[in-house]
């Protein structure tokens, strides 16, 4: 399932080129990340079991650059569900254009709280991920 999340790009999101600075694009991704999640009540479920998805790796791609003022769309789908972790793919749109500013792939491990250990991805878990699979990528 894809998850749209809109941004304004504000004059604090800028560098001193007058652009967005490229860790702006983090914290974008990670707002429409957790937007994701709570459309789909997943942090209060995985509060719940004692569970906690946690970044391992995080690629991103540069393509255009946003300047203040503009509106950006965020996609979040998930992409792959692996034995222990899952990729989220996001791509950042100029909201009304065929602009593509940046993509990403961000893989997460769910951790057990307790132990602190990476579990693996079977069972109610597995289930109620794969239905959003909507893009799966080769990793």
């Amino acid at each position: 399932m894809l998850h749209h999340t809109f941004i304004k790009v504000r004059g604090y999101h800028l560098d001193g080129y007058q652009h967005v600075n490229n860790a702006r694009y983090l914290e974008f991704l990670e707002e429409a990340r957790w937007g994701y999640l709570e459309q789909h009540g997943d942090i209060e479920h995985f509060e719940q079991l004692g569970l906690a998805w946690v970044i391992v790796n995080i690629n991103i791609n540069y393509r255009a650059q946003a300047t203040m003022g503009q509106q950006l769309r965020i996609d979040t789908e998930f992409s792959a569900i692996n034995t222990k972790s899952s990729i989220i793919h996001q791509k950042i749109w100029l909201e009304g254009t065929e602009t593509l500013v940046a993509d990403a792939n961000i893989t997460f491990v769910c951790l057990d709280k307790k132990t602190g250990r990476a579990v693996v991805i079977e069972g109610d878990l597995k289930h109620r991920l794969e239905p959003r699979l909507t893009n799966q990528i080769d990793i």
